[in-house]
């Protein structure tokens, strides 16, 4: 199957502002299809979820629908997914509850190639516990996170490792799957920030092996709030705080107040839109396994131009290397700093931010202290003509 990008580009209003979209990494555009839907909830009688009335079915059949629809994105059970309003603050929540479980002398493993959202929360759970962090370290060079780079921190005090499924400013993509095997080897969990890698490549999570795995719909097409997922055993484990009178089962535990219904039908409607890029398979979960497939395929090849054409402008330097990577592309212009690169290519009708995407840590280790430097991220809706428009755009400011 392959994608079709006219098709695609057409279902993005935004798109009819003639801006190159590189900011993808930080947010995608939405297609019309989700905001149709997020709409259609907030204009139809609605309330809170019940069984009584038609506004409180209707709620209840939005929230278990956006459910269904991350599951069939991340190969999860639905009574699994959680609602958040972060990305953050999943990772922030289960810390907290989890490090209740945690004592002295305990050790959490965090990553310098994660984005902060998945490094501080488990260092601040991990003091509030008397725990101890150990940190692994990626190759500055190549970009790679190896796994004996992991597996060299876990001792049987493991309890907690924390690992990004594809980094947000690098683009690589640790071999998860191993990491989850070794850290299981020592009993401890691990969690994946799924944040960067969803929007880029099919998610198998029983192929991953995470035990818990967040992602934020609004990278994929969709609106501004978090998911996490886990094993509904793993979620009846957890105890957090909550109001007496709201429900402690399973999953609506861990969700805290009502739910933004708008969303989580906006969610379902990206879900939806995902599957129906490049596949006409009967069920929603083979839809969005082909049709991630031939997004990968697509960014891979547009990737493979971009690199490329900034390879060749004098000037130029790319960071990282790794074999396996979302299409994600990190560089500076010699001489110039990366707030004017990012502010010279907007006038051309280009966004490419700069900055160190609170992945702090990454940068720190590239030698790029917290300022960081210009990060070009691919989607669907990017095509040739972008790209080139960016290769252009450098290569004015390299002169």
């Amino acid at each position: 199957m392959h994608l079709d990008v006219l098709r695609i580009r057409d279902d993005f209003p935004a798109l009819r502002e003639k801006v190159a979209h590189f900011d993808g990494p930080g947010g995608s555009q939405v297609p019309r299809q989700v905001a149709e839907a997020m709409a259609a909830v907030m204009c139809s009688g609605i309330s809170n979820r019940g069984s009584v009335t038609a506004a409180e079915r209707r709620a209840e059949h939005v929230v278990q629908e956006a459910r269904q629809a991350m599951a069939d994105l991340l190969g999860c059970e639905p009574r699994g997914v959680v609602f958040t309003r972060s990305a953050t603050q999943a990772a922030y929540d289960v810390s907290r509850a989890l490090a209740r479980q945690w004592t002295a002398g305990d050790e959490v493993v965090v990553t310098r190639l994660d984005h902060d959202a998945n490094i501080r929360p488990w260092i601040q759970a991990a003091e509030s516990a008397g725990a101890e962090v150990r940190w692994a370290a990626f190759d500055p060079g190549s970009g790679e996170l190896r796994v004996d780079a992991l597996r060299e921190q876990l001792s049987g005090r493991t309890r907690l490792v924390a690992v990004t499924g594809a980094s947000n400013v690098l683009g690589t993509r640790p071999d998860v799957a191993a990491i989850a095997a070794a850290v299981h080897e020592v009993g401890a969990l691990l969690y994946v920030d799924g944040v960067h890698l969803t929007p880029h490549a099919p998610v198998d999570l029983a192929i991953l092996g995470a035990d818990f795995f967040s992602c934020s719909p609004y990278k994929f097409f969709g609106p501004h709030h978090g998911v996490v997922v886990a094993d509904p055993r793993l979620w009846e484990e957890l105890r957090p705080d909550k109001l007496l009178p709201s429900s402690d089962e399973v999953p609506e535990r861990f969700e805290l107040g009502t739910l933004p219904y708008e969303l989580l039908a906006g969610t379902t409607a990206a879900v939806d839109y995902i599957a129906s890029l490049a596949s006409s398979a009967g069920d929603r979960r083979s839809r969005v396994l082909e049709s991630m497939r031939a997004v990968e395929a697509y960014e891979q090849e547009l990737l493979g131009r971009l690199l490329e054409g900034l390879s060749a402008i004098g000037g130029v330097r790319l960071y990282g290397a790794p074999a396996r990577r979302t299409p994600t592309v990190f560089f500076s212009v010699e001489g110039v700093p990366g707030r004017e690169v990012y502010e010279r290519l907007a006038r051309r009708g280009v966004n490419a931010p700069a900055g160190n995407f609170y992945a702090v840590e990454a940068s720190r280790l590239l030698g790029l202290g917290d300022t960081g430097a210009v990060r070009a991220g691919l989607a669907p809706y990017v095509d040739g003509e972008d790209v080139q428009r960016l290769i252009d755009g450098v290569a004015e400011v390299a002169k």
